[in-house]
């Protein structure tokens, strides 16, 4: 694999390019709301998960997701269901619990939305996080999707934690394929859900015990991606391995990994962990037949570094081009 290449592919993916559009909607806000992520005593800036608001003796969670039009058209049930999904996924990956989640869908009569709804019934149900209201239009001429959920945390894992001398972990659930032709790696639908509350159970329970206090979701950005995104917000850079990424055993081509790399797993996450923190973790995702391992170390850098080999590329410089945040919005290490 040329890794030079591999890397401009992956720059201007459409998984990046979504991700990118994120700091000219973060620049409008600031400018809007000075205040930021003051205002409500919220725990986090924007460009995390979740929004967290300090709340009593924890963290008030909400996040929000949008599926594209074309996913909800071609696949509506599993729009549905992934709606649920990806915001589940969000309140643990900041250490959270769920509660509940409203909707808001439009489709082109009730008959195009009821397989939308019962893929959200059946996520929900997987996930035991109830639907307890939402919005609707059946009148719309173009169908769409939007999920909301709320969820409580005792101890953060945030995006602006991690730090200098960390090691990158990354965990995801092999046991799955893919939802043709989409990049979703899907290790969700059919599984037992007690099996699927339990797994998502750990990043709870290693922020409680103070094993990680840093860490993002894998998401449409793939598995590169996704550390940008929580490398930007800590104002660190990393040096990430790509022959170490934990992989399905079919992987073996490069177009095939290429792909991986891509892809947005319905279990993917991405931790920052300090060194003496970093056996114990391991081991939590182990016992639960979880794929783990140790991608890449942190540094104070903002460069981006991905090897492979004896090869090595520069993914991206941080100091010089935001990924998700405006100019200057990372957090910079002294």
């Amino acid at each position: 694999m040329n890794l030079a290449a591999l890397v401009e592919r992956l720059r201007a993916s459409r998984g990046f390019a979504h991700k990118t559009d994120i700091a000219d909607v973060v620049g409008a806000l600031a400018q809007r709301f000075p205040n930021g992520s003051h205002d409500l005593a919220q725990a986090v800036a924007l460009g995390d998960d979740c929004a967290a608001i300090v709340d009593g003796d924890g963290y008030l969670l909400f996040a929000i997701e949008g599926m594209v039009g074309d996913f909800v058209a071609a696949m509506p049930w599993f729009a549905g269901y992934s709606g649920v999904m990806v915001n589940v996924s969000d309140i643990y990956a900041m250490g959270g619990r769920p509660l509940a989640v409203v909707d808001a869908l439009w489709s082109d009569g009730v008959a195009a939305a009821q397989p939308v709804l019962e893929g959200l019934a059946a996520a929900a149900t997987a996930y035991g996080v109830p639907v307890v209201g939402g919005h609707s239009n059946v009148r719309s001429g173009a169908a769409q999707l939007a999920v909301s959920i709320v969820g409580r945390a005792k101890a953060l894992l945030s995006s602006f934690n991690a730090k200098p001398g960390d090691r990158l972990v990354m965990a995801v659930d092999l046991r799955g394929r893919y939802e043709e032709p989409y990049p979703f790696w899907n290790a969700s639908v059919g599984a037992p859900g007690e099996r699927l509350r339990a797994d998502l159970e750990l990043l709870p329970q290693l922020a409680e015990a103070g094993h990680c206090d840093a860490a993002k979701d894998i998401s449409m950005a793939g598995t590169l991606g996704t550390a940008l995104m929580l490398l930007e917000c800590s104002g660190v850079g990393a040096r990430i391995d790509l022959d170490v990424i934990p992989r399905p055993a079919f992987v073996q081509s490069a177009v095939d990994f290429e792909r991986w790399l891509s892809a947005f797993p319905s279990y993917g996450f991405l931790l920052s962990v300090r060194e003496p923190n970093v056996d114990a973790v391991l081991a939590r995702f182990t016992e639960r037949s979880l794929a783990c391992g140790v991608i890449g170390t942190v540094d104070a850098t903002r460069e981006v570094v991905v090897t492979q080999r004896d090869d090595a590329a520069l993914l991206w410089d941080l100091r010089d081009a935001p990924f998700i945040l405006p100019a200057s919005r990372g957090r910079r290490v002294s």
